[in-house]
């Protein structure tokens, strides 16, 4: 089953590591994707640009705005989808995930696992 993993933070967290750990945690992440590329279990990932847009019905309208985090302090920054055998290997993979470590207190930051539709009976 394929698993989408949101990647949320914001300006302070993505800012906030010196540059050395910077570095480093691109290094853990870049590692990370290579083992499940590997493993054959990384179906794509992808960073996202900072600008988004929302589009919402008003009035039978629609109306398109500036993305919908206007008032959050978190925004989805990037996102990566595996194909693995089971939820509890997606949640292996979302646990081991290294940049986990600086979202965690009062800024936020975090992952959330999206379990895909297929088109089967077997989606939820």
């Amino acid at each position: 089953m394929k698993y989408l993993m949101l990647i949320y933070g914001n300006e302070h967290i993505w800012n906030s590591p010196p540059a050395d750990d910077l570095r480093t945690l691109i290094g853990e992440v870049d590692a990370f994707n290579e083992a499940l590329r590997a493993s054959g279990e990384l179906v794509e990932r992808q960073g996202l640009v900072s600008r988004a847009w929302s589009v919402r019905m008003v009035a039978d309208t629609p109306v398109v705005t500036d993305g919908p985090y206007l008032a959050a302090k978190e925004y989805v920054g990037s996102y990566f989808m595996v194909n693995v055998d089971s939820e509890e290997r997606a949640l292996e993979i979302a646990q081991s995930y290294p940049a986990l470590r600086f979202g965690s207190g009062p800024n936020g930051g975090g992952l959330e696992v999206w379990p895909l539709m297929t088109g089967t009976d077997g989606d939820r």
